[in-house]
């Protein structure tokens, strides 16, 4: 079996508490005591980037192409049909599927206390985002008991959905990436110019939005967010070049960009521009955004909706090392090197005559 980025037939030898203590290529691996013999690709743990482990009893429940207005305010409804204890078993059970898939890190956004349960006894690294929305000058107080939590810090929801003063704050706080939707639609900018759906929404809702003056998402960006802020832009399905230049011309501290192509497909059948973003030479990760869509093996998912123009070591390098260096995981995830303990996972089913993905391709955790 090959890992990702080493030669055919390696031998990787673990620790008892999965530290990667030797990698070697033998010629006769039939002679060696204590070898497991795998058909496949061995890769490091995989890393969920952008996930809301608190929409776990939601999955399979909105329907696919209603655009992500219309799923967000779906999913809205549907949060207030389960209790407490129903989105903490469905956490749990979320969690261990994504363990037993080889899922070693995630990224997840909360804005309650009910998956924290979960994230306490779970194998995996979390790093958890409680998502700040509203239009008060308070809107962050009651998020901010959230912190108690290890791991935990505060991020805005979108460049639309937050006041100036608020926004402003939460951008300065701390040193933790923050997580932020951009240019999830087309409706994003032209909300600023007080046009389309969006701004339709808020006005029939008598909503009053004091940064509109930034005349466009991106130049709210780039005005609120300090040069060496981290930042995880998410979903980008909308970003074109110009929009590219202006946030890394900004920005000193790494930015990246988190593809959800399982969600995209299913909210909107849009594809992320995968190739623009590819030819800038950025930051690339992999998030599934909500369990909501049902996918079963949704990271995987994801790379396969990417296509096999680009190629599967790329791809698997988003959804491995990528993820664990934008959620700041990079030094102890995401490779498969000595002293590193980033989970040892087998991918099976694929084609590698070609080095494609099939229908049938799955992950599953070997250690």
């Amino acid at each position: 079996m090959t890992p990702l980025g080493l030669q055919p037939r390696p031998v990787i030898s673990l620790a008892d508490d999965g530290t990667v203590v030797g990698i070697a290529s033998w010629h006769e691996l039939d002679r060696e005591a204590g070898v497991e013999f795998h058909a496949g690709m061995l890769l490091p743990g995989l890393v969920d980037a952008y996930c809301h482990l608190e929409d776990s009893p939601m999955c399979g429940l909105i329907a696919s192409g209603d655009g992500p207005a219309a799923a967000f305010r779906r999913m809205a409804a549907l949060h207030r049909r389960f209790g407490v204890e129903e989105i903490r078993r469905a956490a749990g059970a979320a969690d261990a599927r994504m363990w037993h898939d080889g899922v070693s890190a995630v990224g997840d956004v909360a804005v309650g206390e009910d998956a924290f349960e979960a994230k306490a006894r779970s194998s995996i690294r979390y790093r958890t985002f409680v998502e700040i929305s509203g239009l008060r000058e308070d809107s962050a107080a009651e998020s901010r008991t959230l912190l108690r939590h290890p791991c935990t810090s505060l991020t805005p929801r979108s460049l639309c959905s937050v006041s100036d003063a608020v926004f402003r704050s939460v951008c300065r706080e701390g040193d933790a990436p923050l997580v932020i939707r951009f240019m999830e639609s087309a409706a994003e900018d032209a909300f600023f110019r007080r046009e389309g759906p969006l701004w339709e929404r808020y006005a029939s809702q008598g909503r009053r939005c004091d940064f509109l003056h930034y005349g466009s998402v991106a130049e709210r960006l780039v005005a609120c967010v300090p040069r060496d802020r981290r930042v995880i832009l998410v979903h980008n399905r909308f970003v074109t070049q110009q929009i590219i230049d202006r946030v890394m011309d900004h920005f000193t501290a790494p930015v990246w960009w988190c593809l959800c192509p399982g969600s995209n497909r299913h909210a909107s059948a849009l594809r992320p521009p995968v190739e623009l973003l590819r030819a800038n030479g950025l930051n690339i990760c992999i998030g599934t955004d909500s369990p909501v869509w049902g996918s079963s093996l949704p990271l995987l998912d994801g790379l396969r909706l990417l296509g096999d123009a680009i190629p599967l070591a790329e791809r698997l390098q988003w959804a491995t090392a990528g993820g664990a260096a934008a959620l700041g995981f990079g030094p102890e995830l995401g490779r498969l090197e000595e002293g590193r303990r980033p989970g040892v996972v087998l991918l099976r089913g694929f084609d590698p005559s070609s080095m494609r993905l099939l229908p049938d391709s799955t992950t599953v955790r070997l250690a």
